[in-house]
């Protein structure tokens, strides 16, 4: 298994975070979910458990930066290491509004909180591992310009501000064997209730958008974060795995 004996802490509770909790414990890790939603927390869990995964749930907020560096270090005594850090927690991003119209609230809510709870997710992760010499801090989101005619509001602002981020905090944690990770995709539309009203066009414009004529599932994130997180891509950091089907390609 890919992941055996790794301690993992994934950061919210929806179905991103349930599809990578539930592949890191296929392939052998225990897993530290947190989040604010008690109820996603419990499904999460339920699913994990069903498949005969290890996982605790923690009721707490991302960007309360004392709650989660306690929580950091009840991990780390109770399993020992933190070895992989994501975080998952929906940005809460306004779209379809022109940028021009938008109001600054709008704008820029999406860009705090991801940086923020990323910020403070992925530092309280690394001060535990620069102790143990190794670690791996995944990221998700992506570069890129956004498709013409879309109005994203601050969601590719947020996702390239993390990239930023994540080659300065690579930088820094390289020399104590921490490696930092972003994974890139173009849209994952099992992400969307089957009675979205716009899911089949959604579909078909994400799968027109890539080479391979498809876009990347839930199933297909947590396959790539479980071969990010393990010692098999322990020479990728500072850097992004492409996985949006050939969408991006520069």
């Amino acid at each position: 298994m890919l992941l055996d004996g790794k301690v993992a802490v994934i950061y919210g509770g929806g179905a991103i975070s349930e599809a990578v909790a539930a592949a890191f414990a296929r392939e052998g890790a225990r897993i530290f979910l947190a989040g604010r939603n008690p109820e996603r927390l419990a499904h999460v869990a339920q699913t994990v458990k069903a498949n005969g995964g290890a996982i605790d749930t923690a009721q707490l907020d991302a960007l309360d930066r004392q709650a989660v560096e306690a929580h950091a270090a009840t991990v780390a005594a109770q399993a020992g290491s933190i070895d992989v850090c994501f975080n998952l927690i929906s940005i809460d991003d306004v779209q379809g509004t022109p940028l021009a119209e938008m109001t600054l609230a709008d704008f820029e809510s999406p860009v705090l909180t991801a940086l923020r709870s990323t910020f403070v997710t992925a530092t309280a992760a690394a001060r535990h591992m620069k102790q143990q010499g190794s670690g791996v801090i995944l990221m998700f989101g992506g570069y890129g310009d956004p498709p013409r005619g879309h109005h994203l509001g601050g969601l590719q602002v947020a996702f390239q501000a993390l990239e930023a981020f994540r080659r300065n905090l690579a930088a820094e944690l390289g020399p104590d064997g921490i490696r930092v990770v972003t994974l890139q995709t173009s849209g994952i539309i099992d992400t969307l209730p089957e009675d979205f009203e716009s899911r089949d066009a959604l579909a078909a414009e994400f799968a027109g958008r890539g080479l391979l004529g498809r876009s990347a599932t839930l199933a297909d994130v947590g396959n790539v974060a479980c071969f990010a997180a393990s010692d098999w891509a322990r020479t990728l950091t500072a850097t992004a795995i492409n996985m949006t089907c050939g969408a991006q390609v520069d």
